[in-house]
């Protein structure tokens, strides 16, 4: 199938990709600046994921907060290295297997949570105005369709 021909592209604006890139980016921009505007500046919003994860369950092994996040192994270890620097997150060793890192929450990591949920809340609230929940859902519906088969339909 040939999306962009089959919805007879003529602008940029008639293909998925373009349009979900530029809203990645538009959104991305908007939760730095909230973030920035509610004190949280070290906060990036590509630690958004991780921290979901950690803010559900704690002391998480590396490669189980990755998958929780939906991140590959290589990409963990530099955001793990940034989300240390910054703070928010600290590594210790599995006691029971020394090539493994547990990952845990920083007393830092565990008090932006509100702030950070809150600033989320506020900026996806204004990105998503007058869309409905179901336009939303079905949204969301499309995109994990989209990650499932970029991952061979295992999601």
């Amino acid at each position: 199938m040939t999306i962009c021909e089959d919805i007879g592209l003529v602008y940029p604006t008639d293909c998925p990709y373009y349009l979900m890139s530029r809203a990645t980016l538009v959104m991305t921009s908007a939760f730095k600046k909230a973030f920035s505007a509610a004190g949280v500046r070290n906060v990036r919003p590509s630690y958004l994921g991780v921290l979901w994860c950690l803010w559900r369950e704690e002391g998480v092994k590396t490669v189980d907060l990755g998958r929780c996040a939906g991140l590959e192994p290589s990409t963990m270890t530099g955001l793990l290295d940034r989300m240390e620097r910054d703070g928010f997150v600290a590594r210790s060793p599995d006691p029971d297997d020394r090539r493994v890192q547990i990952i845990q929450l920083t007393d830092t990591g565990r008090t932006i949570r509100k702030t950070v949920m809150r600033m989320v809340n506020e900026t996806l609230g204004i990105l998503f105005e007058g869309i409905s929940k179901e336009d939303i859902e079905r949204t969301n519906d499309v995109l994990r369709k989209v990650l499932a088969n970029a991952h061979g339909g295992n999601g």
